[in-house]
């Protein structure tokens, strides 16, 4: 088993504290990345913040109101299809 080398860090007097950049690099946590902070048990766990809001289907469902009748999944895969030979032929 490969042993890590033991990273330590300090609390500043305004509160913060600097993640080694090895830490930093191996999660691609750049200037600015959100984290959050929990208390545990033994500490605290710092975890990024997801980019989006956790949803469910439920949560979403209907809310892009539709003008016109209701498409079979035929015809959605058909007008897929066709908007991608109309971009691929652009090319």
């Amino acid at each position: 088993m490969m042993r890590t080398a033991r990273l330590t860090t300090t609390v500043s007097t305004k509160g913060q504290v600097i993640l080694p950049k090895e830490v930093r690099r191996a999660l691609r946590w750049k200037a600015g990345t959100r984290l959050i902070v929990e208390r545990r048990a033994g500490g605290v766990l710092f975890r990024r913040e997801p980019v989006f809001a956790v949803t469910r289907p439920d949560d979403v469902f209907g809310c892009l109101a539709s003008g016109g009748p209701r498409r079979s999944i035929a015809e959605m895969d058909a007008s897929v299809l066709a908007e991608a030979k109309r971009r691929h032929e652009g090319d």
